[in-house]
Protein backbone atom coordinates (compact mmCIF):
# COMPACT_ATOMS: atom_id res chain seq x y z
CA UNK A 1 0.00 0.00 0.00
CA UNK A 2 2.69 2.42 1.14
CA UNK A 3 4.56 1.65 -2.08
CA UNK A 4 1.16 2.22 -4.07
CA UNK A 5 0.96 5.27 -2.96
CA UNK A 6 4.09 6.76 -3.81
CA UNK A 7 4.04 5.65 -7.16
CA UNK A 8 0.87 7.51 -7.57
CA UNK A 9 2.46 10.76 -5.82
CA UNK A 10 5.50 10.86 -8.08
CA UNK A 11 3.60 9.62 -11.54
CA UNK A 12 1.89 13.32 -10.71
CA UNK A 13 4.98 14.65 -9.74
CA UNK A 14 6.50 13.69 -12.95
CA UNK A 15 3.18 14.55 -15.01
CA UNK A 16 4.02 18.01 -13.32
CA UNK A 17 8.13 17.75 -14.28
CA UNK A 18 7.38 17.60 -17.55
CA UNK A 19 5.21 20.47 -18.01
CA UNK A 20 7.62 22.58 -16.69
CA UNK A 21 10.42 21.03 -18.24
CA UNK A 22 8.53 22.10 -21.26
CA UNK A 23 8.10 25.63 -20.09
CA UNK A 24 12.04 25.49 -19.11
CA UNK A 25 13.29 24.39 -22.38
CA UNK A 26 11.30 27.01 -24.04
CA UNK A 27 12.51 29.79 -21.64
CA UNK A 28 16.27 28.76 -21.72
CA UNK A 29 16.19 28.79 -25.71
CA UNK A 30 14.55 32.07 -25.88
CA UNK A 31 17.39 33.50 -23.23
CA UNK A 32 20.01 31.97 -25.40
CA UNK A 33 18.69 33.91 -28.28
CA UNK A 34 18.42 37.21 -25.94
CA UNK A 35 21.01 37.22 -24.23
CA UNK A 36 24.67 37.19 -25.04
CA UNK A 37 25.72 36.62 -21.44
CA UNK A 38 26.45 32.72 -20.43
CA UNK A 39 25.64 33.61 -16.61
CA UNK A 40 21.69 34.51 -18.09
CA UNK A 41 21.53 30.98 -19.85
CA UNK A 42 23.31 28.96 -16.92
CA UNK A 43 20.83 30.63 -14.40
CA UNK A 44 18.28 29.39 -16.77
CA UNK A 45 19.32 26.01 -16.89
CA UNK A 46 19.83 26.38 -12.60
CA UNK A 47 16.31 27.15 -12.44
CA UNK A 48 15.21 23.95 -14.79
CA UNK A 49 16.79 21.94 -12.59
CA UNK A 50 15.46 23.19 -9.43
CA UNK A 51 11.89 22.60 -11.22
CA UNK A 52 12.55 19.16 -12.16
CA UNK A 53 13.38 18.15 -8.93
CA UNK A 54 10.04 18.61 -7.51
CA UNK A 55 8.48 14.46 -7.16
CA UNK A 56 11.75 12.90 -8.47
CA UNK A 57 10.40 9.80 -9.56
CA UNK A 58 14.23 7.85 -8.05
CA UNK A 59 12.17 7.28 -5.04
CA UNK A 60 10.33 4.51 -6.36
CA UNK A 61 14.01 3.05 -7.11
CA UNK A 62 15.31 3.88 -3.52
CA UNK A 63 12.33 1.85 -2.45
CA UNK A 64 12.68 -1.22 -4.69
CA UNK A 65 16.32 -1.35 -3.94
CA UNK A 66 15.30 -1.35 -0.07
CA UNK A 67 13.50 -4.32 -0.60
CA UNK A 68 16.50 -5.70 -2.27
CA UNK A 69 18.82 -5.35 -0.09
CA UNK A 70 16.30 -7.03 2.93
CA UNK A 71 15.33 -9.30 0.33
CA UNK A 72 16.51 -13.25 0.81
CA UNK A 73 17.99 -14.20 -2.67
CA UNK A 74 20.67 -16.27 -4.67
CA UNK A 75 21.84 -19.91 -3.86
CA UNK A 76 22.31 -19.15 0.23
CA UNK A 77 19.26 -17.80 0.53
CA UNK A 78 20.50 -14.50 2.31
CA UNK A 79 19.73 -11.11 2.34
CA UNK A 80 22.45 -8.51 1.82
CA UNK A 81 22.24 -6.88 5.43
CA UNK A 82 25.54 -8.16 6.42
CA UNK A 83 27.37 -7.17 3.46
CA UNK A 84 30.22 -4.77 4.68
CA UNK A 85 30.05 -1.58 2.10
CA UNK A 86 32.84 0.46 3.62
CA UNK A 87 32.15 1.07 6.93
CA UNK A 88 30.94 -2.15 8.74
CA UNK A 89 28.74 -4.90 8.14
CA UNK A 90 24.78 -3.70 7.18
CA UNK A 91 25.87 -0.12 7.51
CA UNK A 92 24.12 1.75 4.59
CA UNK A 93 23.99 5.26 5.94
CA UNK A 94 27.20 7.22 4.50
CA UNK A 95 28.85 4.23 3.15
CA UNK A 96 28.29 6.03 -0.74
CA UNK A 97 30.81 8.73 0.60
CA UNK A 98 33.61 6.68 1.64
CA UNK A 99 33.50 4.45 -1.69
CA UNK A 100 35.77 3.46 -3.95
CA UNK A 101 38.12 2.16 -1.16
CA UNK A 102 40.15 -0.68 -0.62
CA UNK A 103 38.54 -3.90 1.30
CA UNK A 104 40.62 -6.37 2.74
CA UNK A 105 38.16 -9.37 2.31
CA UNK A 106 38.29 -9.23 -1.43
CA UNK A 107 41.87 -7.72 -1.87
CA UNK A 108 40.45 -5.27 -4.04
CA UNK A 109 39.77 -1.44 -4.16
CA UNK A 110 36.16 -1.39 -5.06
CA UNK A 111 33.35 1.15 -5.84
CA UNK A 112 29.83 0.37 -5.05
CA UNK A 113 28.40 -1.70 -7.30
CA UNK A 114 31.64 -4.16 -7.44
CA UNK A 115 31.66 -3.97 -3.48
CA UNK A 116 27.56 -5.13 -4.27
CA UNK A 117 28.68 -7.43 -6.58
CA UNK A 118 30.96 -9.21 -4.05
CA UNK A 119 28.70 -9.48 -1.47
CA UNK A 120 25.81 -11.19 -3.91
CA UNK A 121 29.02 -13.38 -4.82
CA UNK A 122 30.55 -14.07 -1.37
CA UNK A 123 27.27 -14.08 1.07
CA UNK A 124 24.47 -14.77 -1.58
CA UNK A 125 26.24 -17.16 -3.68
CA UNK A 126 25.71 -16.02 -6.99
CA UNK A 127 28.48 -16.08 -9.62
CA UNK A 128 30.31 -13.35 -10.39
CA UNK A 129 28.40 -13.61 -14.13
CA UNK A 130 25.48 -13.80 -12.22
CA UNK A 131 25.76 -11.02 -10.03
CA UNK A 132 27.00 -8.55 -13.40
CA UNK A 133 24.32 -9.41 -15.23
CA UNK A 134 21.37 -6.71 -16.09
CA UNK A 135 23.59 -3.55 -14.52
CA UNK A 136 21.49 -0.85 -16.98
CA UNK A 137 17.65 -1.12 -16.86
CA UNK A 138 15.25 -0.32 -20.11
CA UNK A 139 11.55 -0.02 -19.97
CA UNK A 140 11.08 -3.92 -19.99
CA UNK A 141 14.18 -4.86 -17.91
CA UNK A 142 14.67 -2.89 -14.43
CA UNK A 143 17.85 -3.51 -13.08
CA UNK A 144 18.40 -4.87 -9.21
CA UNK A 145 21.86 -3.41 -9.68
CA UNK A 146 20.42 0.40 -10.21
CA UNK A 147 17.89 0.27 -7.50
CA UNK A 148 20.41 -0.86 -4.83
CA UNK A 149 22.71 1.61 -5.76
CA UNK A 150 19.48 4.13 -5.81
CA UNK A 151 18.94 3.57 -2.14
CA UNK A 152 22.47 3.27 -0.57
CA UNK A 153 23.37 6.47 -2.01
CA UNK A 154 20.02 7.86 -0.70
CA UNK A 155 20.93 6.95 2.50
CA UNK A 156 24.41 9.21 2.35
CA UNK A 157 22.05 12.03 1.50
CA UNK A 158 23.10 15.27 3.00
CA UNK A 159 26.43 13.36 4.45
CA UNK A 160 29.75 14.63 2.73
CA UNK A 161 32.30 12.89 0.54
CA UNK A 162 35.02 11.51 2.24
CA UNK A 163 37.15 9.16 0.08
CA UNK A 164 40.46 8.40 2.22
CA UNK A 165 42.58 7.06 -1.25
CA UNK A 166 45.60 6.84 1.53
CA UNK A 167 46.04 2.96 0.96
CA UNK A 168 48.77 1.53 -1.45
CA UNK A 169 46.09 0.37 -3.73
CA UNK A 170 43.32 3.00 -3.36
CA UNK A 171 47.03 5.22 -4.76
CA UNK A 172 47.60 3.69 -7.26
CA UNK A 173 43.96 3.58 -8.51
CA UNK A 174 43.76 7.73 -8.22
CA UNK A 175 47.06 7.62 -10.41
CA UNK A 176 45.79 4.90 -13.25
CA UNK A 177 42.13 7.07 -13.05
CA UNK A 178 44.19 10.43 -13.68
CA UNK A 179 46.14 9.44 -16.64
CA UNK A 180 42.79 7.94 -18.02
CA UNK A 181 41.23 11.03 -17.50
CA UNK A 182 43.70 13.00 -19.87
CA UNK A 183 44.06 10.07 -22.22
CA UNK A 184 43.17 10.64 -25.90
CA UNK A 185 41.86 8.68 -28.27
CA UNK A 186 39.13 6.97 -30.07
CA UNK A 187 38.01 8.20 -33.88
CA UNK A 188 37.27 11.66 -32.59
CA UNK A 189 40.36 11.73 -30.44
CA UNK A 190 38.88 12.34 -27.28
CA UNK A 191 39.41 12.30 -23.76
CA UNK A 192 37.77 12.86 -20.27
CA UNK A 193 39.22 16.18 -20.03
CA UNK A 194 38.25 17.64 -23.29
CA UNK A 195 34.59 18.03 -22.01
CA UNK A 196 35.29 18.55 -18.44
CA UNK A 197 38.96 19.93 -18.10
CA UNK A 198 37.91 23.49 -18.45
CA UNK A 199 35.43 25.55 -17.39
CA UNK A 200 32.85 27.79 -19.13
CA UNK A 201 32.09 24.61 -21.53
CA UNK A 202 28.22 23.69 -23.09
CA UNK A 203 26.98 21.07 -25.45
CA UNK A 204 23.68 22.09 -26.74
CA UNK A 205 21.91 23.36 -23.20
CA UNK A 206 24.20 21.27 -21.14
CA UNK A 207 26.86 23.01 -19.17
CA UNK A 208 30.01 20.78 -18.92
CA UNK A 209 31.49 20.88 -15.50
CA UNK A 210 35.52 20.91 -14.75
CA UNK A 211 35.80 18.12 -12.85
CA UNK A 212 39.83 19.59 -12.33
CA UNK A 213 38.09 22.62 -10.24
CA UNK A 214 36.81 20.95 -6.54
CA UNK A 215 33.58 22.70 -6.48
CA UNK A 216 32.37 21.95 -9.65
CA UNK A 217 33.91 18.07 -9.14
CA UNK A 218 31.56 17.90 -5.69
CA UNK A 219 28.85 19.53 -7.32
CA UNK A 220 28.71 17.02 -11.10
CA UNK A 221 29.99 13.70 -8.61
CA UNK A 222 27.45 14.11 -5.43
CA UNK A 223 24.27 14.27 -8.13
CA UNK A 224 24.89 10.88 -9.00
CA UNK A 225 23.19 8.42 -9.29
CA UNK A 226 20.41 10.39 -10.93
CA UNK A 227 16.79 9.82 -12.97
CA UNK A 228 16.93 10.56 -16.60
CA UNK A 229 13.68 12.34 -17.45
CA UNK A 230 15.04 11.77 -21.24
CA UNK A 231 15.38 7.87 -20.05
CA UNK A 232 12.88 7.05 -17.57
CA UNK A 233 15.68 5.30 -16.05
CA UNK A 234 17.46 5.53 -12.24
CA UNK A 235 21.19 5.97 -13.61
CA UNK A 236 24.33 4.18 -11.38
CA UNK A 237 27.87 6.12 -12.02
CA UNK A 238 28.83 3.15 -13.34
CA UNK A 239 26.81 4.07 -15.98
CA UNK A 240 27.66 7.65 -16.46
CA UNK A 241 31.26 6.44 -16.83
CA UNK A 242 30.08 3.97 -19.47
CA UNK A 243 28.15 6.26 -21.81
CA UNK A 244 30.78 9.01 -21.45
CA UNK A 245 33.12 6.20 -23.03
CA UNK A 246 30.35 5.24 -25.85
CA UNK A 247 29.70 8.95 -26.91
CA UNK A 248 33.84 9.25 -27.07
CA UNK A 249 33.91 6.33 -29.39
CA UNK A 250 36.10 4.31 -27.11
CA UNK A 251 36.42 0.45 -26.99
CA UNK A 252 32.83 -0.28 -24.45
CA UNK A 253 34.03 0.33 -20.44
CA UNK A 254 33.17 -2.88 -18.90
CA UNK A 255 30.77 -2.85 -15.61
CA UNK A 256 33.00 -2.78 -12.59
CA UNK A 257 36.12 -3.43 -14.54
CA UNK A 258 39.60 -2.05 -12.85
CA UNK A 259 39.54 0.79 -15.34
CA UNK A 260 35.83 1.98 -14.10
CA UNK A 261 36.98 2.14 -10.63
CA UNK A 262 40.46 3.43 -11.12
CA UNK A 263 38.28 6.67 -13.01
CA UNK A 264 35.88 6.82 -10.40
CA UNK A 265 38.12 6.60 -6.98
CA UNK A 266 39.83 9.58 -9.33
CA UNK A 267 36.63 11.59 -9.48
CA UNK A 268 35.74 10.71 -6.40
CA UNK A 269 38.43 11.84 -4.43
CA UNK A 270 38.47 15.26 -6.19
CA UNK A 271 34.80 15.35 -5.07
CA UNK A 272 35.49 14.86 -1.43
CA UNK A 273 34.11 17.70 1.09
CA UNK A 274 30.94 17.96 -1.36
CA UNK A 275 27.97 16.77 -0.11
CA UNK A 276 25.06 14.26 -1.46
CA UNK A 277 22.57 15.41 -2.88
CA UNK A 278 21.43 11.85 -4.90
CA UNK A 279 19.65 10.23 -6.39
CA UNK A 280 19.35 13.44 -8.00
CA UNK A 281 17.27 14.50 -11.33
CA UNK A 282 18.66 15.58 -14.56
CA UNK A 283 17.65 16.01 -17.71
Amino acid sequence: MQNAMLSQRLLAGVIAVFAITTASVAAMAQSSLTNQGGDQTAKEIERYRQALGDGNPAELWEARGEDLWKQKRGPKNVSLEQCDLGLGAGMVKGAYTVLPKHFEDSGKVEDLESRLVTCMVMLQGFSYIEAKKNPFGGPDNKSSMEALVAYIAGASRGLKMNVSGKQPDEKRYYELGKKMFFHRGGTHDFSCSTCHGASGQRIRLQDLPNLLKQDQAQRAYTTWPAYRVSQGETRSFQWRLYDCFRQQRFPELEFTSEASIALTMFLAKNANGGVMNAPAIKR
